[in-house]
């Protein structure tokens, strides 16, 4: 005698099956999420002296001693680097023995491996360095492309944010040096300031928007000038339109050995011959 299902068996019968399937596919998801892998530390290493906080901070270090990791991620890879901080979800995240290094805000010197004796201030800021040293980058985005670029000054938004190799530049203001990449011991104090140099080297801009103008020339003092494109061992101070008087002391009555007269054209621009 052939058995009947009725519809409503085959319904129930369905729904277990289902139901079966979606407690595997959850159990397959928890079990493959980061979130599920990752683990919260909590505590100190008394034998080495580290401090930390957070999922997964500090859990591949050996031999690293007196480091300070707060945030989801902070110093994960260290290693043997000894004397970091890393405060903030991903800071110093990939340094493994780089030494000395302060990081304070999301991925702060994360890609950092090896650099050491940075300092870095706000959302990623030097986020992209590897070897540099002696870097301090304050404020979002500082110095985020840095390399290995070493003894740079960044202090506000975006400040030498595309540098990667230059060495020895001080950027003080939003957007200041925010275009440099290999350009080496400039100077800038303002904001947007020498905003435009790439690979120039050795100018000094000081003022809002000072020398924003100059790309490549090196050795030029812009003061409240925004200077020429590409041009090189050039002073530029105020603005035409602008400064309408100069006064300039211990000139005057003083007295010049052999000198020569000075001439002045309709620009501001000083010489001693007339063309």
């Amino acid at each position: 005698m052939k058995t009947t299902t009725l519809p409503l068996q085959n319904l129930m019968n369905a729904s277990r099956s289902c139901a079966f399937l979606l407690i595997l596919f959850a159990f397959a998801c928890f079990v493959l999420s980061p979130q599920a892998r990752a683990t919260c530390q909590q505590g100190c290493d008394l034998a080495n002296g580290n401090t930390f906080l957070g999922d997964d901070t500090l859990v591949n270090n050996t031999t690293g001693s007196e480091n300070t990791a707060i945030g989801g991620g902070a110093l994960l890879s260290n290693s043997t680097g000894i004397q970091n901080t890393g405060v903030g979800s991903g800071a110093l995240l990939f340094n493994t023995t780089g030494e000395l290094n302060t990081a304070t805000g999301h991925i702060a010197l994360e890609l950092n491996s090896t650099g050491s004796q940075n300092m870095a201030t706000g959302e990623s800021a030097l986020y992209n360095n590897r070897s540099g040293n002696f870097n301090t980058a304050t404020g979002r985005q500082a110095m985020q492309n840095d390399v290995d670029g070493s003894q740079n000054t960044a202090a506000g938004f975006a400040a030498l944010f595309s540098n990667t190799h230059g060495n020895l530049n001080t950027a003080t203001g939003y957007y200041a040096l925010i275009s440099n990449t290999t350009g080496k011991r400039n100077a800038a104090d303002g904001n947007a300031a020498l905003m435009n140099n790439t690979t120039g080297s050795d100018n000094i801009a000081l003022g809002d928007e000072a020398g924003r103008n100059l790309t490549t020339g090196d050795h030029n003092i812009d003061i409240g000038n925004r200077g020429a494109v590409a041009e090189a061992s050039t002073i530029r101070t105020g603005r035409v339109g602008t400064q309408t008087a100069t006064y300039v002391a211990g000139i005057s009555g003083a007295t010049v050995t052999d000198g020569i007269g000075v001439v002045v054209g309709a620009d501001g621009h000083l010489g001693t011959v007339v063309s």
